[in-house]
């Protein structure tokens, strides 16, 4: 297997994000036209560049500072922010809980996403009509941008509710009839993609170029989805699917699951790639963006979701999860400082470009702890959970040593188990509206949350361009 990244696919990606930011269009969906587009898709290795373009979209999605970073974590109780570069009162925003429907970071994950969608949507636009393609590969490759567009609608409908549906390319006018579809609607699509990607997506062992998606990962969000929608059953039997395909198992130890040479493991279900290279630009930031902000080690660090006591505090003695996740601080010429941040991406005497560390960590969207422990929560069963207690050395839920007076149901264990094992991940704030508890767990620690503050408004300038598309209540 090769990975799936050149510098001629980087370049193709960059045009199509070139394009993409030209729109004028509310949802900036349809770009300044390209005379080339049509007479472009029509080999197999026209479609891969254009694949290849649309999966480079996950590398701002899943972002240091993109929109499942800022909300999964910034909204949550695991990180905060101090001094940042940029709209510091916008950025600022996320962790307050005083997002204003101005907020340029709202808009700018507005425009994201839906430009990442564009480039999804002209490859499945463009196979319906391509003649020189094989059968299977034209069904697998649909599979692969359904499973895309499948992933971005489910992200958008936890940050905004309904948003408007765009299922093809669209011209700028187009765009602007289009409105918001509801939350159902959105998930209903969402449903159907992802279903058509484990359909035909190949197993983990038999895919073609690492990174792309497979039928593992179509099925780990599938069981995510159904979980958010309150859908048990369902999440249990696409997560078990997984659980029990041979594809995925834990590696040894906590410490073995992170560096920058531990790359797609049995653990991983999917994956992000980078590379530590100057040239390409596809060096990993998340070491830069998490360290505190400053100049002390030779690079600008960002100091994005900067850790709290409040996560540093809950882990329990002698878990190595502690130690491995948080750093407690900075070495500044004789002194250290102290200012907690996640580690868990760090390379260790990375080269430095300029002020840029050119680290070589990939980073997981998913692995086989998530669907350890969504199993958990679709099924109320600890066995599982407890192997990722197992490998950490801690005593299991339902046994002597376990913190059950803190923890007294299976519910609350999966809860605590769930922060140690994935913090920093981007998952907290979808963990806990996802159990209902985000109201509950996060105004104890003096966060201004209501029901109406746990999605995110539509950006001011989407409503200016579009009176018809109507405001989430609240805003």
């Amino acid at each position: 297997m090769k990975r799936i990244y050149d510098l001629h696919e980087i370049l193709i990606s960059l045009l199509v994000v070139l394009f993409v930011s030209c729109g004028k269009s509310f949802t900036d969906l349809a770009p300044i036209s390209n005379a080339n587009t049509n007479n472009f898709y029509k080999t197999e290795a026209d479609f891969e560049s254009g694949i290849t373009a649309a999966m480079n979209t996950l590398y701002g999605v899943y972002a240091p500072e993109g929109p499942i970073s800022y909300t999964g974590e910034l909204m949550g109780d695991n990180a905060t922010l101090y001094i940042i570069a940029g709209a510091q009162a916008d950025k600022h925003a996320f962790r307050d809980y005083a997002i204003q429907t101005p907020n340029t970071m709202v808009y700018a994950f507005w425009r994201q996403f839906y430009g990442s969608l564009f480039a999804v949507n002209t490859v499945l636009d463009k196979l319906q009509t391509a003649t020189q393609l094989d059968v299977e590969y034209k069904k697998t490759a649909e599979a692969e941008m359904r499973f895309l567009r499948g992933l971005y609608y489910f992200n958008m409908a936890r940050l905004w509710g309904g948003v408007p549906l765009v299922t093809k390319a669209v011209s700028a006018q187009e765009a602007y009839s289009i409105l918001r579809s509801s939350e159902a609607e959105v998930y209903s699509l969402v449903k159907t993609d992802l279903q058509f990607a484990v359909d035909n997506l190949p197993v983990s062992a038999n895919v073609k170029l690492i990174g792309r998606p497979t039928r593992g990962a179509a099925q780990t969000v599938l069981g995510e989805v159904y979980l958010t929608l309150g859908d048990k059953p369902a999440a249990a039997a696409a997560l078990l699917e997984v659980y029990n395909s041979g594809q995925y198992a834990l590696q040894p130890t906590f410490a073995g699951v992170w560096g920058p040479t531990v790359k797609n493991t049995k653990e991983a279900v999917f994956e992000i790639q980078y590379a530590a290279n100057a040239s390409t630009g596809t060096h990993s930031p998340y070491q830069q963006f998490f360290f505190p902000n400053v100049n002390a080690l030779g690079f600008s660090g960002v100091g994005m979701n900067q850790v709290t006591d409040d996560l540093y505090n809950e882990y329990e003695s002698g878990d190595p999860r502690r130690d491995i996740t948080i750093s407690l601080g900075y070495q500044s010429g004789n002194t250290f400082l102290q200012q907690k941040y996640f580690q868990k991406w760090a390379h260790p005497n990375a080269a430095i470009n300029g002020t840029t560390l050119l680290a070589n960590n990939d980073f997981m969207v998913y692995r086989f702890a998530d669907v350890l422990l969504m199993l958990t929560e679709a099924t109320g069963d600890a066995q599982y959970m407890n192997q990722l207690r197992s490998r950490v050395g801690l005593p299991l839920w339902g046994t002597a040593g376990y913190p059950v007076a803190k923890y007294g149901t299976v519910a609350l264990a999966l809860e605590h188990e769930a922060r140690m094992e994935l913090a920093g991940e981007f998952k907290r704030w979808f963990s806990l509206k996802r159990s209902g508890r985000a109201i509950t767990v996060l105004t104890a620690k003096n966060k201004p949350v209501t029901q109406e503050k746990l999605v995110l408004p539509v950006p001011d300038i989407v409503r200016l361009q579009n009176s018809q598309i109507t405001q989430n209540a609240g805003y």
